[in-house]
């Protein structure tokens, strides 16, 4: 035998051999991973809901509800969990392991957008997104340039990265994190708005009037 003939004629190195082979064998076993129960991620689909201004008690009832009862009778869903904030809505749908997850957002998507009119007109479009039981991101991105400003840096995210990221094989949702847009602020003067007998609501359905885009027909 090659192995016994080394062995009787090379015991140095025979032993050597074997040691290196303990030795590996002892490192590899510390660093199996033992899990009681199987690595599976079940399917979840999350539902968030930003509404601007609103108490957590409006958007409960004015959103959460509205969402959870739409949403409760799927097939394959095992459990519904929501919260409500001031201003954000959030509604996790858990179903069972056997249930395709992408036939599972389609399914949601179908049941929101049969609600979307019972909705507050303020009130963002929901965001379904696809997640595992974990819920964290698994990949950050940072974006940096030496004269564009934090604003331009996010249009140009949104415009060129997102959507390139979102279709990607895998990935459930991309999102930017710490984002900088464009807006207007209006500060009001309480005197002003009291002696003209005016309240903040006069003033915000103004300026909705006054910056409204209508379709004007077709002109042939």
């Amino acid at each position: 035998m090659l192995i016994s003939d080394i062995s009787v004629k090379r015991p140095v190195f025979a032993t050597v051999v074997s040691l290196l082979l303990v030795t590996f064998g002892v490192i590899t076993y510390t660093r199996l991973p033992l899990r009681e129960y199987p690595d599976i991620d079940q399917p979840i689909i999350s539902v968030n809901t930003n509404y601007t201004g609103a108490s957590a008690n409006v958007v409960e009832t004015k959103i959460t509800q509205i969402i959870e009862g739409s949403v409760s009778g799927l097939e394959g869903l095992k459990t519904i969990e929501s919260s409500s904030e001031d201003g954000r809505s959030s509604v996790s749908l858990e179903f069972n392991i056997d249930r395709d997850i992408d036939e599972a957002a389609n399914d949601v998507r179908d049941k929101i957008s049969r609600v979307a009119s019972q909705l507050p007109d303020e009130a963002d479009t929901p965001e379904i997104s696809k997640r595992s039981s974990g819920g964290m991101a698994d990949l950050i991105l940072g974006l940096s340039h030496p004269t564009m400003t934090q604003m331009e840096l996010t249009d140009y995210a949104d415009r060129y990265l997102i959507d390139r990221l979102s279709v990607i094989d895998g990935v459930a949702q991309a999102r930017i994190f710490g984002e900088k847009r464009y807006s207007m602020r209006i500060w009001l003067d309480r005197r002003a708005l009291a002696a003209r007998n005016l309240t903040v609501g006069d003033i915000e359905s103004t300026l909705k009037t006054e910056n409204i885009e209508l379709p004007a027909g077709r002109l042939e």
